[in-house]
């Protein structure tokens, strides 16, 4: 009976020295991407069938993307197509390691809350990049699943400060 109240108290004390949660806090994350990014263009995108214009949102460690999707075809329902026309949400924590950004998010409403049902993409938004080149006012990805290069420009600054992150 010792041995196994021992046992048991083993593991508790295992298991509470051994989890740690994540910080409450935001890290501050890239200090050059803080800001609103806008693509207004993607190249060629008058020979393309469907395209995508990206709207990114960085603050701290967070990203809130915008994006605006122009069809020619409908290879979706009819109740979604909206003449070819349509936006959808994402927001996430991301990561620069070396060239490469790293976006950990979700596909959400237009209020930044979870979606789950509906029309266009749901579930988890896991874009990667390589950031081909910034500067001040400019911002270079390259997306590393279709190598399609996204051009944005800069039409804010955003100043980091962390908050806890369930606020």
């Amino acid at each position: 009976m010792i041995n196994r109240c021992l046992f048991i108290a083993g593991i508790f004390v295992l298991c509470i020295t051994g989890c740690r949660f994540n910080p409450d806090i935001q890290s501050e994350g890239a200090d050059y991407l803080q800001g609103v990014w806008i693509q207004d263009s993607v190249p060629m995108q008058d020979a393309l069938l469907q395209y995508t214009l990206h709207e990114l949102k960085f603050t701290c460690d967070s990203i809130y993307a915008v994006l605006h999707t122009t069809a020619t075809v409908k290879n979706i329902a009819d109740s979604c197509y909206n003449n070819g026309q349509w936006t959808e949400y994402a927001k996430g924590i991301y990561v620069v390691r070396g060239d490469s950004l790293i976006v950990d998010g979700l596909y959400t409403k237009s209020d930044w809350k979870q979606k789950i049902s509906g029309c266009y993409r749901i579930g988890q938004y896991l874009p990667r990049f390589k950031i081909v080149r910034y500067a001040t006012d400019s911002l270079v990805l390259e997306s590393r699943y279709d190598q399609r290069p996204l051009l944005l420009r800069k039409t804010a600054d955003i100043t980091c400060v962390p908050k806890k992150r369930w606020e």
